[in-house]
């Protein structure tokens, strides 16, 4: 509950302070930044703590993403596009939001958000529109990662990644886990038809020691950040505790289409 009341008043005070840059925009050409800034906001303080925070609210808003367009009687729309269409406006875009920040860092976002204060705070009309946002934001993306602006805003993207076979061995005073992942990439058309593309993404690698709880991920033992370019990958690392669970997109950053095979507990092999 502290979290949502943070981001409503969070909302509410982009608006405020932006006054009519997102709630006079036509809903069909909104991104709605309001969602990113106190989520954004909070990040960095206590990291390993609030990205726990995070992975439960981004798996929230991943799931009513994923139910609406599993429910969506008309046609589903790219961010940029969405019409009426609150799934894809405020869950969907605090997941890819989220997921840019995490790419290309708080400091390009910022810049891109200053901008558009700086564009259109407080003034008359033209007010901008969704392009207004992206050109923002492809103006601050490093040509190595442009490839996001279309797969965010101007394309349905989605993922399957999954966790298979994770395994340990005691190795002395150490650990070797080993697992393999399966990771697929996939352009929606507006009726949900899928297509498979090659994929070339950037995707977290984690193992994690025993959780605090039992609804929590635990501490991070190996994070990484890798480009994933085949399906079928195979990952071993030594660690120095026993390791818990391993997981690839752990903290949902990608709009998965199953989100919750992301992460597995890891057994003793042979």
């Amino acid at each position: 509950m502290i979290l949502i009341r943070f981001i409503m008043s969070w909302h509410m005070r982009w608006v405020i302070n932006i006054g009519r840059i997102n709630c006079v925009v036509p809903t069909r050409k909104r991104v709605d930044v309001r969602r990113f800034c106190p989520i954004f906001s909070v990040d960095g303080d206590g990291e390993r703590v609030w990205r726990r925070k995070m992975q439960k609210f981004l798996e929230y808003e991943m799931d009513g993403y994923l139910r609406g367009r599993s429910t969506e009687f008309q046609a589903e729309r790219p961010l940029m596009k969405s019409e009426h269409q609150g799934y894809i406006h405020y869950q969907k875009a605090s997941v890819i939001l989220y997921y840019l920040k995490e790419m290309i860092g708080e400091q390009k976002v910022n810049e891109a958000l200053k901008g558009l204060i700086d564009t259109f705070g407080y003034k008359e009309p033209p007010y901008p529109s969704s392009i207004a946002a992206i050109d923002a934001f492809r103006k601050v993306t490093p040509d190595s990662l442009q490839y996001l602006i279309k797969d965010l805003f101007e394309n349905i993207t989605l993922f399957s990644n999954r966790v298979l076979d994770p395994t340990y061995k005691k190795d002395g005073d150490q650990y070797i886990v080993t697992f393999k992942t399966s990771s697929e990439k996939f352009y929606s058309d507006s009726l949900g038809n899928e297509t498979v593309t090659p994929i070339s993404d950037y995707i977290d690698i984690a193992v994690f020691a025993k959780p605090e709880t039992k609804k929590s991920i635990g501490k991070p033992m190996i994070y990484q950040r890798q480009k994933i370019n085949q399906k079928e990958n195979t990952f071993t690392f030594t660690v120095k505790e026993k390791p818990y669970q391993v997981g690839i997109d752990p903290y949902n950053y990608l709009v998965d289409r199953i989100p919750s095979d992301n992460v597995k507990k890891v057994g003793e092999g042979d």
